[in-house]
């Protein structure tokens, strides 16, 4: 961490011809998915290497997820100014001119790390003086970018950045049901059922409930039906080295109870898929209350294969929980292996079983109790 963005630059580029010739294999072609759609082969090193200073080199009693999302929202905004063009190595120099200095005297706690205050300042610089104030807004905040203005945000156009992903085909889960894996993890209480709902639908605000392991961009028009997430995850093979890869997901059924009997035939069918198992219980308890629930699909090369997710927001006993549930086919070997390496624990954590600040559904948990304060 004591190497500067320059340095990461070179690495990057050196390697990205390499790069190529190996990523046309099956597993060559979710290698592809590593990073962002912001980002090219050769600003992933640098990138990252930005990422780290605002997070994840710092010592655990110096990090604040607002740090790292502020860090990603520089980078995001930064992208979307300079007309969606893919970040590359010629950018490092200009984060390194409004970042270089902080991150000598080691701003952040460590040598190479920034902290808060000069992550806006660095920003002021890349972007203009507006950038502090707006990237504090939650009125100018949307799909990761800082706005200048409200109406700025109004005229976004998100499929902007859908046009350049890498969404492929939709892959449920096709195995035998007999041969599939069912998982549910634990339950993530949340403040209020209604305002929790909200925060779900607000699909432009996903990317500010981001953890240290991921987050969710929405890249379509529509809200919560039929939206379509690029999901940058965070595994780690060692300490302080994150590892990001992509992968895209769509919301294929979103039921609420506002249709009741679409929602009970939902809720029936996951109860069953579960129900047929020995391993683990239905992550909708009897009795319970179901306000909303939906499921993410996969698209062709996401990390977990064929496969979907489900989230479910329900009240029992007068207390509200937000669950997630997946099933997914036996991975393929590259994909096993990686799973199996750094990527088990990262997709446990970001669901519920691990810290807060690894899981986005204790980050929307949170968001909301921050609301419902601030009223």
């Amino acid at each position: 961490m004591r190497g500067s963005h320059l340095l990461s630059a070179a690495a990057g580029a050196g390697v990205a011809l390499a790069a190529d010739r190996a990523l046309r294999s099956q597993p060559g072609r979710f290698a592809r998915m590593s990073g962002s759609t912001l980002a090219s082969v050769n600003a992933a090193a640098w990138v990252t290497d930005f990422l780290n200073a605002a997070y994840y080199a710092k010592e655990r009693d110096q990090r604040s997820l607002d740090d790292l999302r502020l860090a990603f929202t520089i980078l995001t905004t930064y992208w979307h100014r300079n007309r969606a063009r893919r970040l590359g190595a010629v950018d490092v120099l200009r984060f390194h001119g409004a970042l270089g200095t902080a991150r000598l005297r080691g701003t952040g706690g460590r040598t190479g790390t920034l902290d808060r205050a000069s992550l806006l300042v660095g920003g002021a610089r890349l972007l203009g003086d507006w950038f502090p104030e707006a990237a504090g807004d939650w009125e100018r905040l949307g799909w990761g970018i800082a706005f200048q203005s409200v109406a700025d945000k109004a005229a976004h156009d998100p499929e902007i950045r859908l046009n350049r992903a890498a969404v492929g085909e939709l892959t449920p889960p096709r195995a035998p049901l007999s041969e599939q894996v069912w998982h549910t993890y634990p339950a993530v209480a949340v403040p209020d059922a209604a305002a929790t709902a909200d925060a779900l639908l607000a699909v432009e605000h996903w990317p500010d409930y981001a953890s240290e392991l991921g987050r969710f961009t929405p890249l379509r028009r529509t809200g919560l039906a039929g939206q379509t997430f690029e999901i940058e995850v965070v595994g780690f093979p060692s300490p302080r080295t994150p590892v990001f890869t992509r992968g895209y997901v769509t919301v294929t059924t979103l039921v609420t109870a506002d249709d009741p009997a679409a929602r009970d035939a939902w809720v029936d069918e996951v109860r069953r898929g579960f129900t047929a198992r020995q391993t683990g219980s239905s992550p909708i308890p009897d009795g319970a209350d179901v306000h909303a629930g939906f499921d993410l699909t996969c698209h062709e090369h996401h990390f977990m294969g064929n496969a979907k997710n489900r989230l479910v927001l329900y009240t029992l006993d007068g207390r509200s929980y937000l669950r997630a549930a997946g099933t997914w086919d036996p991975l393929q070997r590259h994909l096993a292996e990686l799973y199996e390496r750094v990527g088990r624990e990262s997709q446990h954590a970001f669901w519920g079983m691990g810290s807060p600040d690894e899981s986005m559904l204790h980050q929307i948990a949170a968001r909301v109790a921050r609301t419902a304060v601030a009223l």
